[in-house]
């Protein structure tokens, strides 16, 4: 048996005008890894995309905290601004923790997942506004 993984993002469904580049590369890696899940069947291996949504990354942090002492404001704040602005069908109106997305990518790779293959798994605090 065996796992692949893609982490892909929420912005490959619900692509952001003003990333619309990435958006595209994204929903393009969402194609690849359902069609690698079909060309796989049967061989005990599966194909999985997760999209996690805006997510406190050391990278995100570092970029939000050099906004943060430029501003004089806690990097706290600069967070809750993003979510309310870009972000704002957030249902958990915080970004996730790298640990949040980690669990899910953990499962996917598990024994127990050999049922879940060619899906889009996300992991975006709710700000894709859609129930599949």
């Amino acid at each position: 048996w065996g796992r692949t993984q893609f982490v892909s993002s929420e912005s490959g469904v619900q692509i952001p005008a003003e990333m619309m580049h990435y958006g595209v590369t994204k929903t393009a890696q969402l194609a690849v890894s359902r069609g690698l899940a079909e060309t796989l069947a049967g061989t005990g291996v599966t194909a999985n995309a997760i999209l996690p949504g805006p997510t406190l990354s050391e990278g995100v942090s570092e970029f939000f905290g050099k906004i943060a002492a430029e501003r004089g404001v806690p990097q706290a704040q600069v967070e809750k601004e993003f979510i309310a602005t870009h972000r704002p069908t957030s249902l958990i109106q915080r970004l996730a923790s790298v640990d949040e997305v980690a669990s899910l990518s953990v499962y996917l790779a598990s024994e127990q997942a050999s049922a879940t293959t060619g899906a889009a798994m996300r992991v975006d605090g709710g700000v894709v506004r859609s129930v599949v």
